[in-house]
């Protein structure tokens, strides 16, 4: 039986039950109806920035990318292997992983991931609250290290903050509005090399504060206001009518986007100033 969805308090429908379960299969098969794309949006995206930071002069290379909000490694899994978020769809919602354990599924997953992985793999780093979802990501190999830690309420820990010193690139696809400038200013406190973000934001969340927080600690923010990449489309009316609404009150124009069925992002990328 399906549980009955709550909502935040900007309308948005909750998916509480999928975020934290031992394996995505769950995630896939709940999001796929909603043509949740996010993540495919981020895929080049994160490669051209990963390739920018990475040219920059007196880089140690590999660059380590901490993923914020990582949840199940997906950004990981599209970022260092030759995979689309189409491939893992059709792998986590089809007949091949259906009936295994959690188990069978790891060991699965293992050589899944393992076959595909890129010559230029990079570290990546996974923080989110969702213990089991980080888990997983470890064990099949998606995450060099993992953090479920809440920075929203606690500081990090000191094995959190040794592993951001190593971070020069901090990425995020879902997770702002969960997130604020209290874990954005948590993580850069701890930065010790030039660190870069880059994070694709919905258009119903607002921004500003972490922004300031950015700015404060030296990175400067661009953003196209007239490019979007869609994220997904709407689980219900009313989740439309809040989302038209906001974008409405932000002073944007819903039309031809919220207004159409689904949910859209801004791009904010951050770089520190020159000197």
């Amino acid at each position: 039986m399906t549980r009955a969805r709550t909502t935040t308090a900007a309308g948005k429908t909750r998916f509480d039950d999928i975020y934290n379960e031992p394996d995505p299969r769950a995630y896939f098969r709940t999001l796929s109806p909603l043509e949740y794309e996010i993540p495919h949006q981020a895929q080049d995206v994160f490669r051209r920035t990963l390739a920018q930071r990475s040219a920059v002069r007196g880089t140690q290379l590999p660059v380590t990318v901490l993923d914020l909000c990582c949840s199940y490694g997906i950004n990981a899994a599209l970022l260092n292997h030759d995979l689309s978020l189409a491939d893992l769809y059709a792998h986590y919602t089809g007949p091949t992983t259906n009936g295994l354990s959690r188990g069978e599924l790891i060991e699965c997953d293992k050589e899944f991931y393992a076959s595909s992985r890129r010559a230029d793999a990079v570290p990546v780093i996974g923080l989110d609250t969702a213990d089991n979802a980080t888990r997983y990501a470890l064990e099949v190999g998606l995450l060099d290290e993992a953090y479920a830690e809440n920075l929203e309420r606690h500081p990090p820990s000191a094995e959190l903050r040794r592993a951001v010193a190593r971070v020069g690139l901090i990425t995020v696809t879902g997770g702002i509005g969960y997130i604020t400038h209290r874990t954005f200013g948590a993580l850069l406190d701890a930065t010790a090399l030039p660190v870069w973000v880059s994070a694709f934001v919905l258009r119903t969340v607002p921004f500003q504060e972490i922004l300031a927080s950015l700015d404060a600690h030296g990175l400067a923010t661009e953003t196209d206001p007239e490019r979007t990449y869609p994220q997904r489309l709407f689980s219900d009316p009313e989740e439309q009518r809040s989302a038209v609404e906001l974008v409405r009150k932000a002073g944007d124009d819903p039309a031809g986007l919220e207004a159409d069925g689904r949910y859209y992002t801004r791009l904010y990328q951050s770089r520190p100033r020159p000197a």
